[in-house]
């Protein structure tokens, strides 16, 4: 196939990508056959899936708005993935037209589509790391910028932990980030759960087997045992949906249908 040119070289565009997978349900144009098949059978076992994506997205707008509401002028965004509509300096900057932002993904589509959408944003910036080697992406000189001025950042790990295995104990991982956060920051953190819909947790897991970026799905408690070192703001860590919604009607009757949980917390 014809390789566009915002692909990098090497791009393996025969194998799906989470990435390019997640843009595929938002709606996106940024991916490629081979995700579009994954997505289009993930979507055959799991119907839910796009509005799943949705609820995701969505609370990343809400989480960033309120905390932008709260002064934090700060964002790191750690699996950032292909921008879409809605971006973290997009919604921070309706409240903070200063809002800084790193963007930091390990899919080189997912990093060279954002630097040429952000190349005339001087208060943006991107990063090429992996969530999985913390020290590496903290030693990044866009990343040391953002923490060096001592200010509150909010660590945006949106759907990206659940990319983490046990083996690659995601605990000690968010402990790094942890302590390299200034006084004052906070934690917005979403992630696939087990709960709600059991039924679907091994399917869904074996698809993205087939990925370089394996999924595990976890528990309330594990999820919420995440947030260790920081105080979560209510409700507490919660089914999408049901993380202060701007319409509690918008809500539903079934949010666990949702499956993915959230929180946000203010670090200790």
């Amino acid at each position: 196939m014809r390789r566009p040119n915002w692909v990098p070289p090497g791009t393996d565009l025969d194998k799906p990508n989470a990435a390019r997978v997640y843009d595929y349900y938002l709606g996106g144009s940024h991916n490629f056959e081979a995700d579009r098949r994954m997505a289009r059978r993930a979507m055959e076992l799991w119907p839910d899936l796009p509005a799943i994506m949705r609820a995701n997205r969505a609370f990343l707008r809400r989480s960033v708005q309120y905390l932008a509401d709260r002064g934090l002028t700060r964002f790191l965004d750690v699996g950032s993935g292909i921008p879409t509509f809605g971006a973290v300096h997009e919604v921070a900057r309706v409240t903070a037209p200063g809002a800084r932002v790193v963007y930091v993904d390990r899919d080189p589509v997912a990093v060279a589509h954002s630097r040429l959408l952000l190349k005339d944003d001087p208060l943006s910036s991107v990063v090429e790391a992996d969530l999985r080697d913390p020290a590496d992406l903290l030693a990044r000189p866009e990343v040391r910028e953002l923490l060096a001025a001592g200010e509150p950042v909010a660590l945006m790990l949106v759907a990206v932990v659940h990319f983490v295995t046990d083996a690659e104990e995601p605990a000690k991982v968010l402990a790094t980030l942890r302590e390299a956060l200034p006084a004052g920051s906070a934690l917005v953190l979403s992630h696939a759960s087990l709960e709600g819909r059991p039924d679907q947790a091994g399917p869904h897991q074996d698809l993205y087997r087939l990925t370089p970026t394996p999924l595990t799905m976890r528990s309330r408690q594990q999820i919420t045992d995440f947030f260790e070192g920081f105080e979560l703001v209510e409700p507490g860590v919660v089914y999408l949906p049901e993380w202060r919604p701007e319409n509690p009607e918008a809500v539903g009757p079934h949010p666990e249908r949702m499956t993915g949980m959230a929180g946000v917390g203010f670090l200790r």
